[in-house]
């Protein structure tokens, strides 16, 4: 509930400086660290590991069907994909203390996803721009 709220007043407060194309590149970033991440957690803290894992895999999932430049099935559109972001980052806000790794090392990556997350839906620009009219 918190994490809704924060992510709603960066939504309502940050300039909207980034584009469906550069939120797309950021998307499939984030998913890319969280995959590395869930590979090299899985020897120290299978809990962490197997988080990171399913955190990166519904990125790239969501990435995938959202109707965007890098999008490769538009199923979702791309208003809808900020609220799934914004729930991404509920999730990665409590995920530490939900599986029990809360207070290791591990669970400052899945925090500072959170806020990162939050910033990028803040500064994201999800409102389709208006189509040309013709005369």
């Amino acid at each position: 509930m918190a994490t809704a709220i924060v992510v709603h007043e960066l939504q309502k407060r940050l300039p909207k400086v980034l584009t469906p194309a550069v939120h797309g590149l950021i998307d499939y970033a984030q998913a890319g660290f969280f995959l590395c991440a869930g590979v090299f957690l899985w020897k120290r803290n299978r809990a962490a590991s197997l988080a990171a894992l399913t955190m990166g895999a519904a990125m790239v999932a969501e990435s995938w069907i959202t109707d965007y430049p890098l999008g490769v099935e538009p199923i979702l559109s791309f208003e809808t994909h900020g609220k799934v972001d914004a729930a991404l980052a509920s999730a990665s806000l409590v995920a530490p203390q939900l599986l029990g790794f809360g207070e290791t090392p591990a669970a400052t990556l899945f925090r500072v996803n959170a806020i990162v997350e939050g910033a990028i839906i803040g500064l994201t620009d999800y409102k389709p721009a208006p189509l040309p009219r013709t005369v």
